[in-house]
């Protein structure tokens, strides 16, 4: 059983909506600059992706509602929206059909969840007292509510479920919803991921883990630089991005434009460092090696990967690495969007798979910026600064997703 995608939310720092976050991305242009969300002057790293120009509108809540939700819900509830309206998926009155909810599911799941709502409260508790805390606090932070808010919104009745695995959050989903599907537990499921962790402990955080870039504060465009030797660290960035995914048969029943086949999935873990990969990108190599079994093609039918790439030294290094034992000889063009978008966290591996159907939908590959002195004797092309047309027609992409604590996860998309 094909599991088929009809429907593409995003929400980016490149554009509040898919067809303006693709045409940022196809046109070069960055999603980073100085954070503006806090006063980030005293910190290590000032620079991320925010997504700008938000409208609490587009999430469908009405304001009362909109101020019981954290940021991550707000940004995957317009992401969600536009997905599903894209699908042609409601009815008037925005629900689905009493009959379809009871086969819809969700799986919406975020890295770090609503830790903007956490900071408040610690404040509030700290300058006014316990009792001055929001009754709507709990539901606010959880992780779990985006897709609770989700299914309440439009009335799926299915699983309603959120994974949280750190940067693979959203890649899991999508590969656990395809699992869901071909079960035959559903027939459509809403998937994805959402994060908004721009905040001071956040930032704060991963700073002191040395894990953000900190050489290009002054030049917030230039930071994020997968595979380029002067990388330091990435960026982090919020954003969601949520797929409607549904069996074939569904969705030609109904009559849906589908947009590209999720034909494989395959998910390891490295059992080796908290933080770091597995020496030469082992675990890796066999996430994406499972996916292609699970697509049944080989390494050679893959034509371009969007690869995971964070813009950090050791990360980029070893995923070259895995991308080497798996496709030997033969060699896709390998790009990193996150050079535009920054890194989204748990809403990465959606995002990514988004950007691999586009690509396959339009027959581009887009580019990795910044990239101006790439890895010696790579023999991967890696879409330096400029989209590319693939050389043949683009049947097949694979994007990665990998987590701390060892956690990978590999997505293979084909053209339907």
């Amino acid at each position: 059983m094909k599991t088929v995608i009809t429907g593409i939310g995003l929400v980016t720092p490149l554009g509040n909506t898919t067809a303006t976050t693709w045409e940022a991305l196809l046109a070069g242009r960055s999603g980073i600059g100085s954070i503006t969300r806090f006063d980030a002057a005293d910190y290590p790293s000032s620079i991320a992706g925010e997504v700008k120009d938000f409208d609490t509108a587009t999430t469908g809540l009405d304001l009362k509602d909109v101020k019981k939700c954290d940021r991550f819900i707000h940004l995957g509830l317009a992401a969600m929206r536009e997905a599903v309206t894209q699908a042609g998926l409601l009815e008037e009155g925005g629900k689905l059909s009493p009959q379809q909810a009871l086969r819809t599911a969700v799986i919406l799941g975020t890295g770090i969840g609503g830790i903007g709502s956490i900071e408040e409260a610690a404040h509030t508790i700290a300058t006014r007292g316990p009792r001055r805390l929001s009754p709507f606090f709990i539901p606010a932070m959880l992780p779990n509510l985006l897709a609770g808010q989700a299914s309440m919104m439009i009335g799926a009745k299915g699983a309603n479920v959120c994974p949280v695995s750190a940067c693979a959050t959203s890649a899991h989903a999508l590969g656990w919803a395809k699992q869901m599907i071909e079960r035959g537990e559903a027939d459509i499921v809403i998937a994805g991921g959402a994060e908004a962790a721009i905040t001071p402990t956040s930032v704060g955080g991963f700073a002191a883990m040395k894990a953000l870039s900190t050489g290009f504060n002054d030049n917030p465009e230039g930071a994020s630089r997968p595979f380029d030797s002067a990388r330091d660290g990435f960026v982090i960035a919020e954003g969601a991005a949520v797929l409607v995914l549904e069996s074939e048969a569904h969705a030609k029943a109904r009559g849906a434009t589908i947009f590209a086949t999720l034909a494989g999935f395959g998910q390891t873990a490295d059992a080796a460092y908290l933080t770091r990969p597995a020496e030469g990108g082992e675990g890796a190599a066999r996430a994406m090696q499972a996916a292609l079994d699970d697509a049944g093609l080989t390494a050679a039918q893959i034509g371009y990967v969007n690869a995971h790439a964070t813009s950090t030294p050791a990360g980029d290094t070893e995923e070259l690495n895995a991308l080497t034992t798996v496709f030997g000889s033969h060699t896709p063009a390998v790009s990193a969007t996150k050079s535009a978008t920054g890194h989204l966290l748990g809403a990465a591996g959606a995002l990514e798979a988004a950007f691999c159907t586009l690509a396959l939908q339009h027959q581009i590959l887009p580019p990795t910026l910044n990239l101006e002195t790439p890895p010696e004797n790579t023999p991967f092309n890696l879409v330096p600064h400029k989209p590319q047309k693939p050389g043949t027609p683009l049947k097949a992409a694979l994007t990665n997703s990998f987590g701390f604590g060892g956690t990978n996860a590999a997505l293979v998309l084909t053209k339907n």
